[in-house]
């Protein structure tokens, strides 16, 4: 238990007493210094004693799918940054291979006593996923905000991009640029953000001469790449990506071909994550407005909080085409 208690006391900021103080539930520590205590306890994985195992106020749960899509840390900085001016510690949970899954991760927090969670891009966003695992999570009376993915059989406020809007931007820009042939490399059908995108792509060439091809493959460089270059053996000289991974797969494809980006190839991606404009060629992308929508999912978990649930409807943001040097008119 020494080592523990040097553990917790590090991550409080407290003395190795005052830590075991709030263990064996003596007097004479702050409810500020306690409550520091037992999230610090949180954080590091320990048990609490049972004295303690009530729910804690302050302490929020984040699940997010991974960390190496660069646009998760950006929502996880986001929202840890707004709970954290609210007055509440995050408490951030990622998805990694071969590690905890999303259920295993809710069941952690909810067993820590978490006032909240929030999940990002979660089995909200998989249509084939069993909705039933949320609605036992309400009953357990959790509150909780879902970002990016929705589903009607689910009482919880969601908040989210327009992915029709995204599509429609992409593909009205490429048309601009001459573009006849433009084709759309997405993720897996079963997701939300996926039949979306493919929707609003489908609807910018209603009526129009030009035609749109759409290739599911994976959210990653590599299945950016997989779907670049059946694209490109349609005969497509602009491609529209589900995420910047995938379009930095896309120019990965064009360039094998011998092609040039943009100069024989366009290419757009989705998120503009950090560092994105710095790329080869600098990368047109569709912007997601994370701080908003970080702000806003961290508002609607407070109203829960507070016993003023929001209502069961999804909080929909508008995205930004950036343009950069990934696009260019086409070739004739």
């Amino acid at each position: 238990m020494t080592a523990r208690l040097s553990d917790i006391a590090a991550q409080a900021g407290v003395s190795e007493a005052t830590v075991s103080r709030v263990v064996n539930g003596k007097a004479g520590v702050s409810p500020t210094t306690r409550q520091a205590v037992v999230a610090a306890m949180d954080v590091l994985g320990y048990e609490r004693p049972p004295r303690l195992r009530q729910r804690t106020q302050g302490l929020v749960g984040l699940i997010i799918p991974e960390l190496t899509n660069p646009i998760f840390p950006v929502f996880a900085q986001v929202i840890e940054q707004v709970l954290t001016r609210e007055g509440y510690t995050p408490v951030l949970c990622t998805q990694t291979p071969g590690g905890s899954s999303e259920d295993q991760l809710t069941e952690l927090l909810v067993d820590r006593g978490v006032t909240g969670i929030v999940f990002v891009s979660g089995l909200h966003a998989d249509t084939t996923a069993d909705p039933d695992r949320y609605v036992k999570l309400t009953g357990r009376g959790v509150p909780f905000v879902m970002v990016n993915g929705f589903t009607e059989h689910v009482s919880a406020p969601f908040v989210s991009v327009d992915y029709r809007a995204a599509a429609r931007l992409a593909v009205s820009h490429l048309l601009e640029l001459g573009h006849e042939k433009v084709g759309l490399a997405v993720g897996p059908p079963r997701y939300v953000p996926t039949q979306r995108l493919a929707e609003g792509f489908a609807a910018a060439f209603a009526g129009g001469a030009a035609t749109g091809p759409v290739e599911h493959s994976l959210f990653t460089v590599e299945g950016g790449q997989a779907a670049a270059d059946a694209l490109l053996d349609r005969g497509c000289t602009a491609v529209v990506c589900g995420s910047d991974l995938m379009a930095f797969g896309a120019i990965r494809a064009a360039r094998g071909r011998g092609l040039r980006v943009p100069g024989d190839v366009s290419v757009v991606g989705f998120d503009d994550s950090p560092l994105i404009g710095f790329a080869d060629p600098p990368l047109t992308t569709l912007r997601q407005p994370v701080e908003a929508m970080g702000q806003a999912a961290v508002h609607a978990l407070l109203e829960e909080v507070a016993g003023t649930p929001a209502p069961h409807a999804e909080f929909v943001f508008q995205p930004e085409l950036v343009v950069r040097g990934s696009t260019a008119a086409r070739r004739r």
